[in-house]
């Protein structure tokens, strides 16, 4: 999340070449994707992910993740919610280079543990804010930190503006750039892969968060996002990729392009040399993050739906947004925001990871009770996380709570999700096949049309 005037500059210039337009009509993927393919799991079932960020950025050391407990899983399954976005730190990681800390490893492990007892998968996230603790935030170690003595002024009214600074900008261009941090950056990757392998609870691997990079002089910002992305994070994902493989051939590599794709820019991304690749953008508008309310006339959704769809089309690669959501849920057009924003997300997106599960004000996604705060209830919907076949359709109506989904089934079970006890959700089946609670089997072959609604 971030609250930044210059990314505003990056939308204006977006709108300028590409025009602010509707997503085009395409030829669309079986589940009505524009072209896009679908994340699947390892038995071949089409998942779609619905979750939230899980964080702790206070605590460090012997407290690093003390804040993540195992309610925030057991809530998360209350709501529906099946997916985790799991924010882990280098710096927590590998305090002192070449040493890793073995104390961490396992408190990430505890926490897939409590994942998988609630049925949770997990994004492992390798976070960085603002580059990291050099200049008072999270992520890349000090000891991995080069500014070239450039100058750093902290923004702590806009902390988002600090990847302008001078010292910010340099020290990326290291990390990409000098062999010996490649180096440690892949070998990091190394030491997650080979302890998390095998976890029950792990989808994949967010490779890093938001990244950003060094401008040139006269370099206009979009100009920028594109160069960095194609000639800094391509070959950068290709390595932490390879660095990945070598403990763990199984599971999924999210990369993401820098947040200029939140106003509406294309990404220069090009291909990833990697079979299980998801493009994870994040999904945030500049005014809003400042508090402001969201304004349908914009044209905002629209315009970031046709730019953030262009690299998976070209690429065959699904999509999951990794963080999303608004500062303020509770103005008087959010409500108006969270039905357009979810229903574009369902147009193009494998799933989602809203920002964030805490229990207090702002991003936090529940109360202290656990409820969810205000309109972020709309996002607590049911929805089949695991489909067992080919997807045709899908559609949910929020005015019965009503979802549908029309599929050819395969072999294997249908998973659905659905808010509260099972029991107060009726599911009903057309076509050959039983239903057991939130789980459908069919005839292979079949077209099956489930619906789920509330019981009356």
């Amino acid at each position: 999340m971030r609250t930044d005037k210059f990314l505003a500059a990056v939308g204006c210039c977006a709108v300028l070449a590409t025009g602010a337009v509707a997503p085009a009509a395409d030829a669309r993927e079986p589940g009505g994707r524009p072209g896009i393919p679908r994340l699947t799991d390892e038995q071949g079932r089409t998942l779609t992910l619905r979750g939230w960020n899980v964080e702790d950025k206070t605590h460090r050391g012997d407290q690093a993740l003390s804040a993540i407990t195992e309610r925030t899983f057991r809530d998360l399954r209350a709501h529906g919610f099946g997916f985790a976005r799991l924010l882990v730190f280098w710096d927590d990681l590998e305090p002192v280079r070449g040493q890793y800390s073995q104390a961490y490893l396992a408190k990430i492990e505890r926490i897939l543990d409590w994942a998988h007892r609630h049925d949770v998968r997990v994004l492992i996230d390798a976070h960085q804010d603002v580059f990291g603790p050099a200049f008072g935030h999270r992520g890349i170690p000090a000891w991995a930190t080069r500014t070239d003595g450039l100058p750093f002024t902290p923004h702590p009214d806009d902390w988002f503006s600090e990847y302008y600074e001078p010292a910010v900008q340099r020290a990326f261009t290291h990390l990409y750039g000098d062999e010996d941090l490649r180096r440690a950056q892949a070998s990091m990757w190394r030491v997650l892969a080979r302890r998390f392998a095998h976890h029950p609870a792990v989808l994949g691997y967010d490779l890093i968060n938001e990244p950003m990079g060094e401008f040139r002089a006269g370099e206009d910002p979009a100009t920028a996002a594109r160069r960095i992305e194609a000639e800094q994070l391509t070959p950068m994902y290709d390595r932490l990729a390879r660095a990945v493989r070598a403990a763990d051939r199984r599971h999924w590599v999210f990369v993401e392009p820098t947040p200029a794709v939140g106003e509406g820019v294309p990404t220069g991304l090009g291909k990833i040399k990697d079979p299980r690749v998801v493009y994870a953008p994040h999904f945030y508008n500049t005014a809003m993050e400042a508090g402001a309310d969201y304004d349908p006339s914009a044209g905002w959704i629209a315009s970031y739906e046709a730019a953030v769809t262009a690299y998976p089309k070209k690429y065959r690669v699904p999509v999951v947004v990794g963080e999303w959501g608004p500062l303020n849920s509770e103005l008087p057009h959010m409500a108006r925001f969270y039905a357009d924003a979810l229903a574009s997300l369902a147009r193009y997106t494998s799933g989602w990871a809203g920002y964030v599960w805490c229990y207090g004000g702002g991003y936090c996604a529940a109360d202290a009770a656990g409820a969810l705060r205000g309109n972020k209830a709309l996002t607590a919907t049911p929805y089949a996380r695991a489909v067992a076949g080919r997807v045709r359709s899908e559609s949910y109506d929020p005015s019965t709570r009503t979802y549908r989904l029309v599929y050819v089934a395969g072999r294997g079970t249908t998973e659905l999700s659905a808010p509260g006890d099972a029991r107060g959700w009726r599911v009903r089946v057309a076509g050959p096949a039983s239903v057991r609670g939130l789980a459908v089997r069919a005839v292979a072959g079949a077209t099956v049309t489930v619906t789920v609604a509330p019981r009356a």
